[in-house]
């Protein structure tokens, strides 16, 4: 069959336009590798009426309600690359499946990539986070660390405060702030440290001191940690489509892509800030975008049926 709309990635972004999608009784493909980036996150926070759910648990509850639409087809299979179609898109997964749609949302988000720091993944989502927005209340009144090589690390200095007084900034051997803003830093009593991380250490998920490579050690009980962020699916590039300053999927208020009838959700085509619900809000858009486009074509091609299925 050929499907109206095939969705890449199980996340919220792709999940909520699924939902969405059901409910309008499109036919949908909804095809997830089962590899969520947030899986090693103790909970997921900032999400009304989800506040504190386990990645886990927001899933099993997200597919159990998408899929009591009978026109909503979980595929669980890993997508290698798309091709382009005069009628739409064909996906080819990596059992050499072929799945054929009309439109095409992509929700296969990204991939984080951290600093070479010992110790880091033992720690990374219980102690260490990159998104005060969703773990900065849990470590609130702590001696926190956050370690970036961006320049934007000054103003993740500034949004922690809100958390924390006792705060050091650590470059990791990078040189990213002015004088300047070292002063302003200085002046709000937060410590810059511009030499490299070489171990963070604690034991069972708990950061307990800091090792830098000249062999100073601090302590410190949780911290931000940012990494730098690229596609989590390789064939994005193929598609050629025109990208944002951030290296996301550009698009535009509807999730519509440079590409005639491919869109793009979640922290695929915005890149930050990364929160479920904002990928959640930005696949319900897609959806309604890509129904409204079916619903035309539809409306203009009498061949077709009642609801816009061969």
């Amino acid at each position: 069959m050929i499907y109206d709309c095939a969705i890449v990635g199980g996340g919220s972004a792709g999940l909520n336009a699924a939902l969405v999608l059901g409910r309008a009784r499109r036919s949908v493909a909804l095809l997830d590798n089962n590899q969520p980036r947030n899986a090693v996150t103790h909970a997921s926070h900032g999400y009304l009426t989800r506040d504190g759910v386990t990645p886990a648990e927001f899933r099993r509850i997200a597919y159990e309600e998408v899929l009591r639409y009978p026109s909503v087809h979980h595929l669980k299979t890993e997508v290698i690359s798309i091709t382009r179609l005069d009628s739409g898109f064909e996906v080819h997964d990596a059992s050499g499946a072929r799945i054929q749609a009309r439109k095409l949302i992509l929700a296969t988000g990204l991939k984080e990539i951290f600093p070479e720091i010992d110790g880091l993944h033992s720690l990374y989502g219980k102690s260490l986070f990159n998104c005060p927005f969703c773990d900065g209340w849990e470590l609130q009144d702590q001696p926190l660390i956050v370690v970036s090589e961006d320049p934007a690390v000054f103003h993740t200095a500034k949004l922690l405060l809100n958390w924390t007084r006792d705060l050091v900034v650590c470059t990791n051997g990078q040189s990213p702030l002015s004088d300047e803003q070292k002063e302003q830093l200085l002046s709000k009593r937060i410590v810059v440290m511009e030499q490299p991380v070489a171990a963070f250490i604690g034991e069972n998920g708990q950061l307990s001191h800091v090792r830098f490579a000249d062999g100073t050690t601090i302590a410190r009980t949780g911290g931000f940690v940012a990494p730098k962020f690229i596609h989590s699916a390789p064939f994005i590039e193929s598609l050629d489509c025109e990208k944002t300053p951030l290296g996301g999927i550009k698009t535009d208020q509807l999730g519509k892509t440079s590409i005639p009838g491919l869109f793009a959700a979640g922290d695929t085509s915005y890149v930050a800030p990364s929160q479920l619900i904002y990928a959640a809000a930005s696949g319900s858009k897609a959806a309604m975008s890509v129904t409204k486009e079916l619903t035309e074509e539809d409306f203009h091609d009498m061949n077709r049926t009642k609801f816009g299925r061969d």
